[in-house]
C-alpha cells in the first residue's frame, strides 16, 4: 500500500532570494514522486498563487492556498485559508502588516492574527521545545481550537530525535494535533547551490564568508510518501495528517470572480442607470447636430453588454478620473483596445470616433472570454502626481492604492550579484556585465 503524503510547506521564488525553485518546477517535481498535494506557502505573500494555480492544474496536482507569517511577539506560523471569506480576510492581515512596516516589510502581531484568523487553519512552526513553546501551544489552542496544529519538521542537528519527541510531547499536553512537514525551499537537490547564492544576495555576502547565513542541511527539496513515512516512522499520524488538512481546506483560486466596488454615483441611481445619463449627454456634447443613426445603434449595444457584466462602475471610476483632469488641464488620452469603444469616445476617454471608424467592441469586451475590461490611460509626465493624489482624496486611502508587479533578474543584474557573491572584483564583474548586449549571455569560465 503506498503512503500518502501532502507537503505542506513549499517555498517558492516568489519568496525573493529564499525559494530557488518556480511553481511549475515544484509542482512537477512533486507529481513526480507521487505526492498528494502541495501547499504554498511564502512568506507574506501570495504574489506566487496565480503561477502555483495554472502550475496545479497544468500537472494535475492539489493546491493547498497559504502563507507564511512571522508575527512579532509569536513563533512563526503557516496558515491556510479554508473558504474564500478565509482567503480574503489572509488579504486583509497581509495589507495591514506590509501598510505597517513600509517598503518591504510585513509588521504583524498575535492580536492581528487572532481578530483576523476566523477560518484559518494555523500550523505553529517552532524552533525548540521550551517553556515559551509551550505557553505559544496553549494561546493557539484556546484561539484556534481545531484549527491549532504544530509542524514537525527535520533541521538535521543534534539530537534532531529528540527535540521531535519533546515537541510531540508538548503538543499533546496541549491538545494540539501535530503534523509533518518538509520546509521545501527547492525542487530537487541540486537547486541547493542556486538557493545558497540567493540567501548570499540577501544577506549581502560572499560564498566563502555566508558561513550559517546559509541553510544548514541540504535536504530542503522533495522525499516521496514513502521516504517522509520512513524519516517520521514514529508519527505515523502526523504524515497521514497531511492529507487531513488538504482536505478541510477546500478555497481555490477558481472561486474569485471579478468583482468591482460601486463608484461614488447619483444618488437614487444604479451604476448602470448613471453610465448611461453619461453616456447619453456626451453623446449629444460629441453630435451636436444629432447622433448618427448607427452610432446609437453601436451606443446601445455596448451599454447593454455592459450592463448584463456589470462593468458600469468601472467606466463610472474611470470617467471621473479623465474628467477630473481635464477640468484641471492635465493632458491624458485613453489607449489600447478601449479605443473600440463608443463609450469610451463619447465620455471624452478615448479619440476615436465611431462615426468615422469601424469599430469592435468585442476586442475591449467579450461575454465569451469573461475577462474584465482593461482601460489605460495616459497622463502627461509632469502632473501624474496631482491625479494620483486626488484620487486617494476622492476616494479615500483605504480604498485606493498604486498596484505593484513582482520583477525578476536581468542578465545583467544577475551577473553583478552573483559575481559579488563569488568573490570576483568589481573590474572584472563591469567587463563581464559589458559583455551582455539586450538580454545575451556570456560564458565565463570557472578555475
Amino acid at each position: 500500500m503506498s503512503a500518502c503524503y501532502a507537503e505542506l510547506q513549499v517555498t517558492t521564488y516568489f519568496s525573493f532570494l529564499r525559494g530557488a525553485s518556480s511553481p511549475i518546477e515544484l509542482f512537477g517535481q512533486a507529481k513526480a514522486l507521487g505526492i498528494d498535494a502541495l501547499g504554498v506557502c511564502d512568506r507574506h505573500s501570495l504574489a506566487g498563487m496565480v503561477q502555483a494555480h495554472v502550475a496545479a492544474k497544468q500537472v494535475g496536482l492539489r493546491l493547498v492556498v497559504g502563507c507564511r507569517l512571522d508575527p512579532a511577539d509569536f513563533p512563526p506560523v503557516l496558515v491556510y485559508p479554508t473558504d474564500r471569506d478565509a482567503y480574503g480576510r489572509l488579504c486583509r492581515l497581509l495589507s495591514m502588516g506590509k501598510a505597517r512596516a513600509g517598503k518591504g516589510g510585513c509588521h504583524l502581531l498575535w492580536e492581528d492574527l487572532v481578530a483576523w484568523g476566523d477560518g484559518l487553519i494555523v500550523v505553529m512552526i517552532p524552533e525548540t521545545a521550551d517553556e515559551a513553546c509551550a505557553l505559544h501551544l496553549r494561546r493557539l489552542k484556546e484561539v484556534f481550537a481545531d484549527r491549532a496544529y504544530l509542524a514537525l519538521t527535520l533541521r538535521r542537528r543534534p539530537n534532531d530525535q529528540m527535540r521531535l519527541h519533546e515537541l510531540a510531547g508538548l503538543a499533546h499536553q496541549a491538545r494540539v494535533p501535530v503534523v509533518v512537514t518538509n520546509d521545501v525551499l527547492f525542487h530537487t537537490y541540486d537547486r541547493r547551490i542556486l538557493q545558497d547564492v540567493v540567501t548570499c544576495i540577501r544577506h549581502s555576502t560572499t560564498i566563502d564568508e555566508a558561513g550559517f547565513v546559509r541553510e544548514r542541511h541540504a535536504d530542503r527539496y522533495f522525499k516521496p510518501p514513502q521516504e517522509m513515512s520512513r524519516l517520521f516512522s514514529r508519527y505515523p499520524e502526523a504524515v497521514a495528517r497531511t492529507i487531513d488538512i488538504v482536505d478541510r481546506c477546500r478555497f481555490s483560486l477558481d472561486d474569485l470572480a471579478y468583482q468591482y466596488p460601486d463608484e461614488v454615483s447619483v444618488p437614487g441611481q444604479t451604476p448602470q442607470q448613471a453610465l448611461e445619463a453619461l453616456t447619453w449627454i456626451g453623446a449629444e456634447r460629441t453630435y451636436p447636430e444629432g447622433i448618427p443613426g448607427d452610432v446609437r445603434k453601436i451606443l446601445r449595444h455596448e451599454l447593454t453588454l455592459i450592463g448584463r457584466m456589470n462593468y458600469a462602475p468601472y467606466f463610472l471610476t474611470v470617467n471621473s478620473i479623465v474628467r477630473y483632469a481635464r477640468s484641471q488641464d492635465i493632458l491624458c488620452q485613453g489607449r489600447g483596445s478601449a479605443a473600440n469603444s463608443a463609450v469610451c469616445y463619447v465620455l471624452g476617454i478615448t479619440a476615436i470616433d465611431p462615426a468615422r471608424n469601424s469599430l469592435l467592441f468585442e476586442r475591449f469586451i467579450s461575454e465569451e472570454r469573461g475577462e474584465p475590461p482593461d482601460i489605460d490611460v495616459d497622463f502627461e509626465h509632469a502632473r501624474r502626481e496631482q491625479v494620483i493624489q486626488w484620487v486617494y482624496e476622492h476616494y479615500g486611502r483605504d480604498r485606493a492604492a498604486l498596484t505593484a508587479v513582482v520583477i525578476r533578474y536581468r542578465a545583467k543584474g544577475a551577473l553583478r550579484d552573483v559575481g559579488k557573491v563569488m568573490g570576483l572584483p568589481e573590474d572584472l564583474i563591469r567587463t563581464l556585465s559589458g559583455q551582455i548586449h539586450a538580454g545575451g549571455t556570456v560564458w565565463v569560465m570557472m578555475p
